[in-house]
């Protein structure tokens, strides 16, 4: 494990299953990790906690889906900053991660390598960032 990483990685996925593994695998691979399972639970992590390096969200979610999400973090300038890649089976997820000034997108089921890869080079960003 080689990251050197001090923010966290906030995933935001319904999907409690898929939620749970990726997190395991993130966690694995050396990474701090806080989970929601919707749109309004991860703005009341996101102003109740540390700021993530990274936000991995799906779009289709109840109660606060993603598109939400993301209106309301670009709107609150001390959240606006904060990266997000979609990972979602919605069939205008690629147009959509462009109109929402997604960092990446990747549509279910996806690569988890190629995941991997982004949030790595993201936490070496922010990494660099922070010193």
């Amino acid at each position: 494990m080689e990251t050197q990483q001090s923010q966290p990685i906030l995933l935001v996925d319904d999907d409690s299953d898929l939620r749970e593994s990726l997190a395991l695998l993130l966690v694995l691979k050396g990474y701090e990790v806080i989970t929601a399972s919707d749109g309004r639970e991860a703005l009341q992590t996101l102003h109740g906690g540390p700021r993530p390096c990274l936000i991995v969200l799906d779009l289709m979610m109840p109660e606060m889906d993603g598109f939400q999400f993301r209106r309301a973090q670009l709107e609150d300038p001390a959240l606006a900053m904060i990266p997000v890649v979609l990972c979602s089976g919605h069939p205008t997820a690629p147009h959509v991660a462009e109109q929402l000034g997604a960092l990446a997108c990747f549509e279910k089921p996806f690569d988890v390598q190629l995941l991997l890869s982004v949030v790595a080079s993201q936490a070496r960003t922010a990494a660099g960032q922070s010193t």
